[in-house]
């Protein structure tokens, strides 16, 4: 009976610390407001869920280095300086999963710095 308790216990903490990783990882605009913050290769979100049609702002901080911040498909471009918030407000007009990233180089591994910007109906 210890032994099934033991493992229902490790079952619960490593199930909590899954969906406490999952809810960091993606990022909703309830509110129409989205903090994203840059740190040598990495956002704070892999994903950020936003709606078609409804305005968002995006709050960019970095915290290391001047850091681009780039939605190609919808026309969205920044510069991250640290220690510096930067809003950008768009609409998204279109569906789907589009790629954000920095595009001032960082780093050896740069290329990794994206992230999914996700619109739904």
């Amino acid at each position: 009976m210890r032994v099934l308790l033991a493992r229902c216990a490790v079952a619960l903490v490593a199930g909590v610390a899954a969906g406490g990783y999952l809810a960091a990882a993606s990022v909703g605009a309830q509110s129409g407001r989205v903090a994203l913050t840059a740190k040598k290769f990495e956002f704070s979100a892999a994903e950020i869920g936003v709606r078609k049609g409804e305005p968002v702002t995006l709050v960019l901080t970095s915290t290391d280095f001047a850091h681009g911040f780039s939605v190609p498909d919808f026309g969205v471009r920044a510069d991250l300086i640290p220690g510096k918030t930067t809003e950008v407000t768009f609409t998204p007009d279109k569906a789907g999963r589009f790629v954000f990233l920095c595009d001032n180089f960082c780093g050896d591994a740069h290329d990794r710095m994206t992230g999914f910007l996700v619109v739904t109906e």
